[in-house]
């Protein structure tokens, strides 16, 4: 009888890599559609030339770096979507060409590709444009299927202005980047990534329940403060990505809940007054430290007998 060694693993699980990035860009595709429709071929334009920057970007660096060719992974382009979505309708396609190159290649791949990359692509390629071009990256306009009195504010990311009721902010009738106006839209996208098990609840559901919280004891108004803002589309699509949250349970609920406190701080106390950006940036950096505090137990491992 012959037999075969390999290295490990040995057990293969069927839900690929290809697999998850897909079920992903199912789930962004509510809130693409709600933007789109929202703010009108400008928008659609703007995620077109970000997810191909991405995967273009992704596709000559591998090549150039004489590495094997994995956009067929479709992590380009739930990264190109994603920051797509972050963006105003009417940034200019070079913002978005510029944007999706950073995270891919910068943030991603001089890091060592998929799975090395310790900070969010998007959102460390969002950070920077804002610190560049903040102008165009706060030139929002008000959702053109609406009739709204508001026609555009030039903030980070509008959140609660006087007049505005709960249901505009749940359903989209204000100014704001292209994925995050719509709450409907992206409660549509999170229940099928939990039927699917994309996701596990605990980060987005932490995640949103600290920022209520510390928005009651600011004296906000703690609805207001989750619709308001980037803080669903956060929680959900970038708040959750594999690679730069920690590994165990306890692990994820310390950073959601960390990212909840510091997007809260910089509301209330910040210049900014938006913080999910650098809230989950900075909690990707303290994964690392999470993980060695909190390490997941190793299959097999002996517990060390205690001394009498």
């Amino acid at each position: 009888m012959n037999l075969r060694l390999s290295t490990a693993p040995h057990v293969h699980h069927p839900v690929t890599t290809q697999r998850l990035m897909l079920f992903v860009i199912i789930a962004l595709l509510p809130a693409a559609a709600a933007g789109v429709y929202a703010f009108g071929l400008p928008a659609l334009l703007v995620l077109c030339i970000s997810m191909a920057s991405a995967v273009l970007s992704e596709f000559l660096w591998q090549k150039i770096a004489r590495k094997p060719v994995r956009i067929n992974d479709f992590s380009a382009l739930v990264t190109g979507l994603i920051l797509g979505l972050n963006l105003p309708a009417t940034a200019p396609w070079w913002l978005a060409m510029i944007g999706s190159a950073f995270a891919v290649i910068i943030v991603k791949q001089l890091f060592g590709g998929l799975g090395d990359n310790f900070l969010n692509p998007a959102m460390a390629a969002r950070a920077v444009l804002l610190a560049s071009w903040p102008v165009h990256m706060t030139n929002y306009v008000a959702p053109t299927f609406f009739d709204s009195s508001i026609d555009a504010v030039a903030t980070a990311t509008p959140l609660v202005k006087p007049g505005t009721q709960l249901m505009d902010l749940f359903l989209g009738n204000i100014p704001g980047t292209i994925g995050e106006v719509s709450k409907a839209a992206i409660l549509i996208g999170f229940l099928f990534l939990l039927i699917t098990k994309t996701i596990q609840w605990q980060i987005p559901v932490v995640m949103v329940g600290s920022v209520a919280l510390f928005s009651w004891m600011f004296g906000a108004d703690p609805l207001a403060a989750i619709l308001s803002g980037g803080v669903l589309f956060g929680a959900v699509f970038m708040a959750t990505d594999y690679v730069t949250n920690p590994m165990t349970p306890w692990g994820q609920a310390i950073y959601a809940f960390g990212i909840g406190l510091i997007v809260s701080l910089i509301r209330q106390f910040g210049a900014y007054p938006e913080g999910v950006t650098y809230g989950i940036l900075l909690m990707n950096i303290a994964t690392p430290l999470i993980d060695r505090f909190l390490p997941r137990k190793i299959y097999g491992h002996q517990k060390e007998a205690k001394k009498a």
